[in-house]
């Protein structure tokens, strides 16, 4: 019973989140107190009584202002692809959240990092490029550039608001609910006022795949090149479907047509579990039952088997915390980004060329 009220106020607040109610008016006045100390650390920053720490090589910061996954890590990963195909050496900082990463910054590299080190976010970029974590962002900076001096740019996973770490491209990623009700938090989802977006470089927008990208007009899209932020938009399209225990990865209409009349549960524990179970539909996908957890979570062995299903399907994010089970069930989707800018990453390492020798 308990459980049901918890998940009943986290529904309601979800909800007022992002059209207002009783609720958020009544939470309104703690979010006042939130954009005072935005207001506070900005301003400190602004006027130089604060020093941002300067790396010798560039800095991107990819982050948002809305609380809660809006699809930053398919994109992160885009990025980290993107930037070695035109002879980058990118390296990657975060903060490790879910992880006590105590006084001193992890670092990793390759697909043997565990999430249990690096948390389950690092450790899928680890795969990638060379992640290092620690709360303070600049110090694992330092960290990854100690241990991997080959780094030519380092990419600050949700480092929006970490104004410590000096950076050169800002990045923000939103998803199709845009800024929900417009208040901060905790009487609305935003980290920062709104206007945070107004002076950011680029604004990647995800929408689901199942909804047409739009695109400017040709004489809007020429105004837009003297504006900033430049808006691109993202959809994710599924790419393979991985077996957890064996490593077998399958196109995903195979593996829907190989798994046709199965009961196929579908579990999400990321900021916004809705996206992956639309996902799921629009790919053909019958699922069983959806099972939503929290951001991070720690799944068990025991919460595992005890899913009624034949099938148990989870985003890759979920998977690098389960890749050591044995249940034969499980099962995770790969997503990659699909952009509205044929040319939206050549204009990012262009802009990283201009940039002053460091």
């Amino acid at each position: 019973m308990v459980l049901k009220k918890n998940a009943d106020l986290t529904d309601t607040l979800l909800r007022q989140w992002q059209s207002g109610g009783p609720l958020s008016n009544i939470l309104l006045p703690l979010s006042w107190i939130t954009r005072l100390a935005v207001a506070i650390r900005t301003g400190l920053y602004r006027h130089g009584l604060k020093k941002p720490n300067r790396l010798p090589v560039p800095v991107i910061v990819v982050g948002n202002i809305f609380v809660g996954g809006t699809g930053k890590t398919p994109f992160v990963l885009s990025l980290i692809a993107a930037l070695r195909q035109r002879g980058w050496q990118p390296g990657v900082v975060s903060r490790g959240y879910g992880i006590n990463v105590g006084p001193e910054p992890r670092h990793g590299y390759g697909a043997q990092v565990d999430a249990t080190y690096l948390g389950d976010e690092p450790s899928m970029l680890a795969h990638a490029a060379p992640v290092a974590i620690h709360p303070d962002r600049a110090r694992a900076a330092r960290c990854l550039l100690q241990q991997y001096p080959d780094t030519t740019v380092i990419i600050a996973d949700d480092g929006l608001q970490h104004l410590a770490l000096g950076r050169d491209i800002e990045i923000a990623v939103q998803d199709s609910r845009g800024i929900g009700n417009g208040r901060l938090l905790p009487a609305g989802p935003l980290r920062e006022p709104a206007t945070r977006l107004a002076s950011v470089d680029y604004l990647v927008i995800n929408i689901p795949a199942d909804e047409p990208v739009a695109k400017l007009p040709p004489d809007k899209a020429d105004r837009s090149e003297q504006r900033k932020p430049r808006q691109v938009t993202m959809q994710l399209h599924p790419t393979r479907m991985l077996h957890l225990r064996s490593g077998q990865s399958m196109p995903p209409a195979q593996w829907t047509a190989a798994h046709r009349g199965q009961r196929i549960a579908a579990i999400a524990g990321i900021g916004h579990p809705p996206r992956f179970f639309r996902t799921l539909a629009h790919a053909g996908i019958a699922v069983h039952q959806s099972i939503a957890f929290p951001d991070h979570h720690a799944y068990s062995e025991t919460e595992i088997r005890a899913i009624d299903a034949d099938v148990i399907l989870m985003t890759a994010k979920d998977a690098a915390k389960c890749a050591a089970m044995q249940d034969e069930r499980l099962w995770s989707m790969e997503v990659a980004p699909r952009f509205s800018d044929a040319v939206f990453f050549d204009r990012i390492t262009e802009q990283l060329k201009s940039l002053p020798v460091y």
